[in-house]
């Protein structure tokens, strides 16, 4: 009996722990995720561009420079407040009051994937910024 107790108290410890480490993700990603929205205010100064994934960031300077095409893209820090925060594995996605955020982990912290995207029920949400 003492054996089986101390086999649940394990289990339920790294069940415990694999939920704080999911939290701990969406946290970050969404952390990002507002670091972005709030950066696309300040078009002068790189951030936005720099919050990219090197896919999303390639795919809008065929465009032009990156901070232009963010700028012509339609996205605004106008976002509003975030309403949740999705992990799955390296791939996040952060849902504002007014579109949703897709993230990517990479070694040095969560990357925008995609932005600006609103859902298109049984389609692949539409999005303003991609890769």
């Amino acid at each position: 009996m003492r054996s089986m107790t101390a086999c649940l108290l394990l289990a339920l410890c790294a069940g415990l722990s694999g939920c704080a480490d999911v939290d701990d993700r969406a946290a970050a990603a969404e952390a990002a995720a507002v670091r972005f929205t709030a950066a696309l205010a300040e078009p002068g100064t790189g951030r936005a561009c720099d919050a990219l994934a090197p896919a999303t960031r390639e795919e809008l300077e065929q465009d032009g420079p990156c901070a232009e095409a963010l700028a012509s893209s339609g996205l605004g820090p106008d976002a509003g407040r975030v309403v949740g925060a999705d992990v799955y594995g390296s791939q996040a996605r952060v849902v504002f009051e007014r579109g949703s955020v897709f993230l990517t982990s990479f070694p040095d912290g969560w990357k925008v994937t995609a932005a600006g995207c609103i859902p298109r029920p049984g389609r692949p949400a539409q999005c303003e910024v991609k890769d």
